[in-house]
């Protein structure tokens, strides 16, 4: 089921790469696709998005009341309402550890200088629909904002035949201000620019296909965003102490996302190896998605068996992953090793779907070896920051030739000038 590797420097690399081409450039038909909505929809405003809208989804944009999404929360399952409001209170209680606050102080000079954070004005949230509803990801992405202190948060859902109570609680659990029935790239053209009572917003975060994600990118500039993510992917580190069934559903758990999906064991150990491929086709032999799995682990997973665990963590460092498992027998020790990952799960008993839901850091982790300069979606993609100076006469003054003489190399006359002018009557 799972292709075992003995690293030699050149096969595991072969592996690595195709991983990598996995998440290729989208294709000229969707650029031109999504390029001509967002064009149409900056020049002709809402008009564009209704008929997009229509076309696409056979429905009008239309906007939920805060009524509708307390109705449908009563509608969920009271164990479910219980999960999504667990996982809320420790996300809440994640970012609020983390939430950066303004501060000022007395610099060397003797002048006050500092940064004020503030939390944007308005933030939009990208839900898919149709099979793909996922109260966990609105959760992730509003929570987070809403610690920030964004003003207002605006999800945006595609008008489906039946949009899920799931998700719509969600939204009333994460405070959400405004829900929105529509998708597609027409939903993230109308929230770059605006379009009728589509607000724009100054940040668009999210998950959805590839119309969606090209759009996002288009997008980028006239606003921020999240991250273009590409396929889902996990690499486990275990050493011969892990347990074979233990790892192998850590691997099928991602397989199951998608078939573009990588789900990577790297050990020092074949015996492990082995015993991990045994586990993965006798539980796949009773799992729902067994065919997505089987494909996804056919063309993107593998396992790779390294001299030692050093070499695990070089060629984990190398892949970047979005979720790296450390199953060995001290975790710990190889933390410190680990420099590219979007989050690190630590032991046996820290399985990935504990990252999706429950334990409280985001899921909206950078993909396709991304985690080499990217970091999760958190509180602090939700903020932004202005420097603060005041200086007086006294603390200006002993500095003022310093900054003239700086202007003046660069050849910035007016810079110096605007220092110099205010000390001329005073003669200093």
């Amino acid at each position: 089921m799972i292709e075992i590797i003995k690293a030699d420097g050149q096969a595991e690399q072969a592996r690595i790469a195709a991983m990598r081409a996995r998440a290729a450039q989208v294709g000229a038909d969707i650029q031109r696709a999504v390029s001509a909505v967002m064009a149409d929809v900056k020049a002709r405003g809402y008009e564009a998005v209704e008929e997009y809208s229509l076309k696409f989804d056979r429905k009008a944009p239309y906007e939920l009341t805060q009524a509708e999404l307390a109705a449908a929360y009563d509608r969920c399952p009271k164990e479910l309402i219980a999960a999504l409001e667990r996982a809320a209170a420790n996300i809440r209680d994640y970012n609020e550890r983390l939430l950066v606050k303004s501060q000022e102080w007395t610099s060397p000079d003797g002048g006050i200088v500092g940064r004020v954070v503030r939390g944007l004005s308005r933030v939009g949230i990208y839900v898919p629909g149709g099979t793909a509803a996922y109260p966990s990801s609105v959760l992730m992405n509003a929570v987070p904002a809403k610690v920030a202190g964004v003003g207002e948060i605006v999800m945006v859902t595609p008008p489906t035949e039946n949009l899920s109570d799931a998700v719509l609680a969600a939204a009333k659990i994460a405070g959400v201000d405004r829900c929105i029935a529509v998708g597609g790239a027409q939903a993230v053209a109308a929230l770059t620019y605006g379009a009728g009572f589509i607000p724009k917003v100054d940040k668009l975060v999210g998950p959805g296909n590839a119309f969606v994600a090209t759009a996002k990118r288009m997008a980028y500039g006239e606003l921020d965003i999240d991250m273009v993510a590409g396929p889902s992917e996990v690499l486990v580190i275990a050493d011969g102490s892990a347990q074979p069934k233990f790892v192998a559903a850590d691997l099928l758990s991602q397989a199951e996302h998608d078939k573009l999906a990588s789900a990577v064991l790297l050990t020092d150990s074949m015996e492990l190896a082995k015993a991990v491929d045994a586990e993965i086709i006798r539980q796949t032999g009773y799992l729902s998605r067994s065919e997505i799995m089987e494909q996804s682990l056919r063309d993107f997973g593998c396992a790779i068996v390294c001299e030692n665990l050093d070499d695990c963590a070089a060629l984990a460092n190398e892949i970047a992953p979005e979720h790296l498992e450390i199953v060995t027998a001290d975790p710990r020790s190889l933390l410190p090793k680990i420099k590219n990952a979007g989050a690190v799960f630590m032991g046996s008993w820290s399985p990935e779907p504990l990252g999706d839901y429950l334990a409280g850091p985001d899921h909206v982790l950078p993909t396709s070896g991304t985690a080499r300069f990217f970091s999760p979606l958190s509180v602090d993609s939700f903020l932004k920051t202005m420097s603060v100076i005041q200086y007086d006469r006294g603390s200006l003054a002993p500095i003022k030739d310093q900054i003239m003489t700086l202007a003046e190399a660069e050849k910035l006359t007016a810079h110096a000038n605007s220092i110099r002018v205010r000390f001329e009557e005073e003669g200093i």
